[in-house]
């Protein structure tokens, strides 16, 4: 942890940089908006424990001058031009001071701490810039009183003679928390008046002010210039654990008095979406994921021990002086890094199957939450991450009812963040003792808890502790008869989670009430989640051959139909796909056909997304193979739109999209009335590559 004292801060977004003065029509009109601005500062909000004292000294000298600027305001003889310059260079330092204390008001306490030196020294340089704003002030040109005269020269003294300054307490302060953080490293947990001492020090007084501390470190986090600099951001993910642990140890007391509302948590740790969204259910293969961000990679590479990383992520490991590969620690002979073209070929079909942005996207998940979440946690932050998991685990495991709850809602947030907090729950035994709040009769433990095991189901290993802790058959109870349409939702997403193995596959599909469960939601879940959730699990449930059959005959069919003219894609696109799987089995071809089908999916043809496209040419060629008089007549009455639509699917589409589309034309050409044969389908001509 030494690179925590203290982190460098990138000079490009120094807060310091001058704004340029309002417009100024009028000397007066300056004079005025001096007057208000040192008003302004002067009531500006000053730091609560670090930089306290610098920022007192400023506020305090510019304070004292507010005096000379009402006595030049309120005074009628006119302002030399020579004065007007001066205030217009004093009234753009003034802003800058504002812009700093602002700073220091509502930024991370820790990282002011851990920063101490570069924001004094911030301070010094506008403390030297005010003193040479007064020096360059014509004083003998202004017709001032003997008293403010005085004061100001005074004050002027005092800004030219001061030095940088660093306070000794502050200084200690931060040794103690790189000791407590080094303890913490060496899986030592601090004593609990430790960390009472050093949070009252810090003012993290109750959970409240803890909460607001790590929703401040995690905006640091996601500042632009801190997303390639990983030594600081493992050291903001190590504040983040730490206080998140600290504020369990000291304030886990007051469980029974916490809000439930994971919304306006979420709404202080900087969630503004208004919907609770989890992590997303779409698990990527192992392999496809950098082993040091644990990204999806788009520009795969392998190094020199034959391992492969994303190029972006090993090209800034190798640039931070790392010359071991991260997985094996081996040294490195060389740092050349070879295009791994296999690979980002198998990823990018991937990404296309499952409608994940790849062209252009590598550095997406920058935008999409806390840079924090993706960085590969070392050291003090997976430890404090494991005595965090281990502590609430233990309130889990002897708590009553309420605190249950409340701790079952602490595990749903922390296991939205990152692969590692969701080893480190399941490591600490989580998951058995998750599994009775399934069957509370109290709604928010009972989503609190299915919601969790739904995050935690994202990463591989834990599935299988899932499935083993006999977890299956009470998500599909809360699935059938979840107090919330949220639990309901949430039940769904860790079905199609945990089904990525056949075997699971075949243990959901044999339970009485899972295929009915999700084609009931499949009718009755919200429109943005429910229904896209159902129709992907019953998609993952339908790629093994014995589970389409239940899936038909559940009802599901006429449902899928009716969701392809969905507003959302997304849900359009997951019923097709079902319907693709379940149009390979004759009683699907008839259900679908029985659903009166052929309109809507020569609409997803016309209009769909490319995805979209390629299931209804799948289904349509499908249903056409059966050769029904009725399924081919209603064909031809469309085919003024399906022709064309199936060309351009084999200008645009996949491989598959297009082999699918040639299939349906060859098919039609046969099946066309002889009288009209020559005049709408064309032979068509394959290019074979």
């Amino acid at each position: 942890m030494a690179h925590l004292a203290p982190m460098q801060i990138n000079k490009k977004r120094r807060v310091v940089l001058a704004l340029p003065p309002p417009p100024t029509p009028s000397a007066k009109t300056l004079v005025k908006a001096l007057v208000s601005l040192s008003k302004a500062v002067a009531a500006s909000g000053k730091p609560r424990v670090c930089q306290n004292r610098n920022a007192t000294n400023i506020v305090r000298r510019i304070e004292l001058l507010t005096a000379l600027f009402e006595e030049i305001r309120d005074s009628d003889r006119p302002v030399p031009p020579s004065v007007v310059i001066a205030f217009r260079d004093l009234h753009g330092l003034m802003q800058r001071v504002c812009l700093l204390l602002e700073e220091c008001a509502e930024k991370s306490m820790f990282w002011l701490l851990m920063e101490q030196e570069t924001y004094a020294q911030y301070f010094h340089e506008l403390t030297q810039s005010l003193g040479s704003a007064l020096k360059s002030i014509p004083l003998d040109l202004l017709d001032l009183s003997e008293e403010i005269m005085e004061q100001t020269v005074l004050v002027r003294a005092q800004v030219l003679r001061a030095r940088l300054s660093l306070n000794p307490v502050e200084l200690q302060l931060r040794e103690d928390v790189i000791i407590m953080l080094k303890l913490v490293e060496l899986k030592e947990a601090p004593y609990p008046s430790e960390f009472g001492r050093l949070f009252s020090s810090m003012q993290l007084l109750n959970a409240t002010d803890c909460e607001t501390e790590i929703h401040r470190l995690e905006e640091i986090s996601m500042e632009e210039d801190r997303k390639e600099d990983l030594k600081t951001l493992q050291a903001l993910a190590s504040l983040i654990n730490f206080v998140r642990y600290g504020k369990y140890v000291l304030y886990s007391g007051n469980f029974e008095d916490m809000e439930d509302d994971v919304s306006q948590a979420r709404s202080r740790s900087g969630n503004q979406t208004g919907k609770d969204a989890e992590v997303p259910v779409l698990t990527p293969p192992t392999e496809f994921l950098c082993p040091i961000t644990l990204d999806l990679m788009r520009d795969p590479v392998i190094v020199a021990t034959g391992q492969t990383y994303d190029k972006s992520s090993i090209t800034r490991w190798i640039q931070a002086g790392h010359s071991s590969c991260p997985k094996t620690g081996q040294k490195l002979a060389h740092n050349n890094l070879i295009p791994n073209y296999a690979l980002r070929s198998l990823i990018s079909q991937w990404c296309e199957d499952n409608n994940v942005p790849f062209e252009n996207e590598g550095n997406s998940h920058k935008k999409k939450g806390s840079g924090i979440q993706h960085v590969h946690s070392t050291g003090a932050s997976l430890e404090a991450m494991k005595l965090t998991a281990a502590f609430l685990i233990q309130k889990l495991a002897t708590g009553n009812d309420q605190v249950k709850k409340q701790v079952a809602r602490e595990l749903r947030l922390l296991s939205k963040a990152g692969a590692e907090n969701r080893i480190c729950i399941a490591e600490a035994g989580g998951i058995p003792l998750l599994l009775p709040l399934l069957s509370s009769s109290d709604a928010k433990a009972q989503e609190h808890a299915v919601t969790t095991l739904l995050n935690l189901s994202i990463v591989d290993e834990n599935k299988d502790k899932i499935v083993a802790a006999d977890a299956l058959d009470l998500i599909i109870e809360v699935l059938k008869a979840g107090h919330t349409m949220e639990a309901r939702e949430n039940a769904a997403a860790a079905l199609f989670s945990l089904s990525v193995s056949d075997e699971v596959k075949v243990q959901i599909g044999s339970k009485f009430d899972a295929i009915p469960s999700l084609v009931t939601l499949l009718r009755e879940g919200s429109v943005q989640r429910g229904k896209k959730d159902a129709a992907t699990a019953l998609f993952n449930l339908a790629v093994y051959h014995g589970n389409k059959g239940k899936i038909i005959a559940a009802g599901a069919v006429p449902s899928l139909v009716a969701l392809l003219a969905d507003d959302s894609p997304a849900v359009a696109d997951a019923c097709a796909a079902v319907l693709a799987l379940l149009s390979t089995l004759p009683e699907g071809t008839d259900a679908i056909r029985d659903a009166a089908a052929i309109s809507q999916l020569v609409s997803l043809l016309r209009h769909g997304t490319p995805k979209g496209r390629e299931y209804a040419a799948s289904v349509l060629l499908a249903m056409c193979r059966t050769r029904e008089k009725a399924i081919i007549d209603e064909v031809f009455q469309h085919q003024n739109s399906i022709v064309p639509y199936l060309y351009n699917l084999l200008t645009t589409g996949t491989v598959r999209a297009k082999r699918k589309a040639t299939s349906l034309l060859r098919l039609l050409r046969t099946l066309e009335p002889v009288e009209t044969a020559q005049h709408h389908i064309p032979h068509t001509r394959t290019r074979h590559h």
